[in-house]
């Protein structure tokens, strides 16, 4: 609201700097609150359903935000726009909130029953990471695939301004149907974990070589009408393995720590991912064409498939080690 208050460049800039880091905090916290408020064996279908919102919001706000800009300026579309998430954060100051839960860890004393609980320290929060691989292949798996999601958000609009067939804003639907896919995969992953615990990992193996062989065929063997239907298809399945990624990201670390854990694996999918990925198919496209940039996307996608794999052998010891400690409402 108070970018519709900026008085120049710099002043919408710092303030749209400081929007942006607000808003980061809200991914993590949420996360971890979806992951408190349901079991395991619904966590990956309440996850898909909220992470659907993220595009569902975003469509809505370019169109409505476009459409005040249209009509009565862009100061009002800040402010406008602006309304509905006051009220929201109004609303939460009603949500029942789970009680922080304290970072402490169990000593093995030198009697076989005998332990002892100790506040954990800074150092002891980095060896929970690093001594959990699951995290670090799934970290590396979503940054992975987020690279390619990105990439073709970015590009893929301007593909089809070259090529001519459809329209950018067709173009962009593509994406904006993990609206459809994350609700639908994280439905499709609670009902594979009730068969199989450890199924979390090997279905995020499963999609993104799904999507990998979908964009291969909708850039080396199609082209006009099928290559765009092949594509929406693409969209659907891309976005898929993330509801189950991030309930790892929740199950495999100590319960205090979920928060961190997702903030993590955003920290990882942004800098190295959401970031690099549009300027990298940029450079490949400057030196080829775009349709070549855009065909180097599956092989990351393999990549993906195949860090996701790799941390699916570790994910049933590092479950297993994680402390099962009650989370309680907080009064």
């Amino acid at each position: 609201m108070a970018c519709a208050f900026a008085g120049n460049y710099k002043q919408l800039l710092s303030l749209r700097t400081i929007l942006g880091v607000g808003e980061a905090g809200y991914g993590p916290a949420g996360v971890a609150m979806v992951s408190w408020l349901y079991p395991i064996e619904k966590r990956a279908r309440m996850l898909g359903i909220w992470g659907a919102s993220q595009p569902l919001g975003i469509g809505a706000g370019i169109a409505l935000g476009g459409l005040i800009a249209a009509q009565l300026g862009w100061r009002y579309a800040f402010g406008l726009v602006a309304l509905p998430g006051l009220i929201v954060a109004i609303l939460f100051f009603f949500v029942k909130d789970y009680k922080t839960v304290a970072l402490v860890k169990t000593i093995q004393q030198t009697s076989a029953e005998a332990v002892s609980k100790m506040k954990m320290r800074a150092g002891d929060i980095v060896k929970e990471f690093l001594r959990t691989p699951t995290l670090v292949f799934t970290y590396l798996g979503f940054t992975a695939s987020i690279f390619v999601t990105t990439s073709i958000m970015t590009w893929l609009p301007t593909f089809y301004h070259r090529m001519g067939g459809i329209t950018e804003a067709q173009a962009s639907i593509i994406i904006a149907l993990a609206v459809i896919g994350q609700p639908v995969g994280g439905y499709l992953s609670d009902l594979w974990v009730k068969r199989n615990p450890n199924s979390r990992l090997i279905y995020c193996t499963i999609t993104p070589i799904i999507s990998a062989l979908l964009l291969f065929a909708a850039f080396f063997l199609f082209e006009g009408n099928v290559q765009y239907i092949v594509l929406i298809i693409m969209g659907i399945v891309v976005t898929a393995f993330v509801p189950a990624a991030v309930s790892v990201t929740q199950e495999v670390i100590h319960p205090g720590l979920r928060s961190m854990s997702y903030a993590f694996a955003v920290l990882f999918q942004s800098l190295l991912g959401a970031s690099l990925g549009p300027i990298v198919i940029g450079a490949i496209s400057d030196a080829t064409d775009l349709q070549t940039a855009l065909r180097v996307l599956s092989f990351f996608l393999i990549l993906s498939s195949a860090l996701f794999f790799t941390g699916s052998f570790f994910y049933k010891r590092d479950f297993n080690k994680v402390e099962k400690i009650a989370v309680e409402t907080a009064s």
